[in-house]
């Protein structure tokens, strides 16, 4: 494993290792900080040198789990398995079904709009896909001197009975263009096909599994490694298979109120992403718990929860006993 280095500005420099990370604390040269899930360092004085190698990062999309993959020629440094966005469709048709049904009810609702979807625009589910991945490549862009982003390049079906269909309207089409060109914003990008990418991994002889859920390098890990091997050199064989496992926090965003009612047939109200004046899913140690994450609460009272699983570990929390590290939007471990 290598420690991702930043110089006083930010900057990222290229990664060192850990036991030179170790002497440079003890020595005040540098500070150690936690970046959501990855320790780095940064720098209290001038680098020695800022010569920085090529690093590639392979990017391996899927419909249910996704692989990305650090490399430079001579290093892995960091294998990452995400969980993708899929929920986002679900809960758009679910506030279209409420928005629907208070027009008939006598409580207040807002005029009917004109139609806003009008041009370019990605169905919400698309953008909320490609947003994700957006998201931690801008994350690793702050860790790592990144050189190029290399993706397997997804496709929808364009012939149907001889016919191109599909190519200008899909979804997958796109969002992907849309989400290529926001990529290109943070460094060069390259994409390969997925027979391509199946080749390469034929030649090496690296196996994959079939269980595309599995917490495993052979899942995803590996063709995003593959491709970015390919891109920078240096290994015939992955030289880390270590993995760093990221599960975005789905925030119950601000209800008009409750889909039900409640006694009195009174509706409370419901979802919201602030707790007690802090922001869901901040990254807090507690004095008993250690390290958490904020979730819901009730009766002027926090509820903790656990960074790798989500699952709650405290409801009766006191706002004074947590000291505040970070803002955080996922789980990971």
């Amino acid at each position: 494993m290598f420690v991702p280095v930043v110089d006083q500005n930010q900057v990222p420099l290229m990664p060192t290792s850990p036991r030179r990370a170790r002497r440079m604390m003890e020595s005040g040269k540098a500070t150690g900080f936690w970046k959501r899930g990855v320790f780095c360092i940064r720098l209290n004085v001038e680098p020695s040198a800022r010569e920085l190698q090529p690093i590639a990062v392979g990017i391996d999309p899927g419909s249910k789990r996704e692989g990305y993959s650090v490399k430079s020629e001579a290093h892995t440094y960091l294998n990452i398995q995400t969980i993708a966005v899929s929920h986002v469709k679900k809960r758009v048709e679910t506030r279209q079904m409420l928005r629907r049904n208070r027009r008939y009810r006598k409580t207040p609702y807002r005029q009917c709009r004109s139609n806003r979807g009008v041009g370019f625009r990605l169905p919400p589910s698309t953008r909320a896909r490609w947003g994700w991945k957006l998201r931690i490549a801008s994350w690793l862009k702050k860790m790592f001197p990144i050189t190029a982003f290399v993706v397997e390049d997804i496709q929808a079906r364009t012939m149907k009975n001889g016919r191109k269909w599909n190519v200008q309207f899909s979804p997958l089409e796109v969002g992907k263009a849309w989400g290529y060109e926001q990529l290109r914003n943070l460094a060069r990008v390259d994409l390969m096909q997925g027979h391509e990418t199946h080749e390469i991994r034929t030649r090496l002889g690296l196996p994959k599994t079939r269980d595309k859920l599995a917490k495993k390098f052979s899942a995803h890990c590996v063709d995003a490694w593959v491709l970015a091997n390919d891109w920078v050199g240096g290994h015939l064989k992955p030289d880390n298979e270590r993995m760093l496992f990221l599960d975005p926090i789905q925030f119950q965003r601000r209800n008009l109120h409750d889909q039900l009612f409640a006694e009195g047939g009174i509706r409370r109200r419901a979802g919201g992403t602030i707790s007690l004046g802090l922001k869901k899913g901040r990254l807090a140690k507690h004095t008993k718990h250690g390290l958490c994450y904020i979730g819901g609460n009730a009766n002027g009272r926090l509820t903790l929860c656990d960074v790798s699983t989500g699952a709650r570990i405290a409801r009766n929390a006191k706002t004074e006993d947590l000291r505040l590290l970070a803002f955080n939007s996922w789980r990971f471990a």
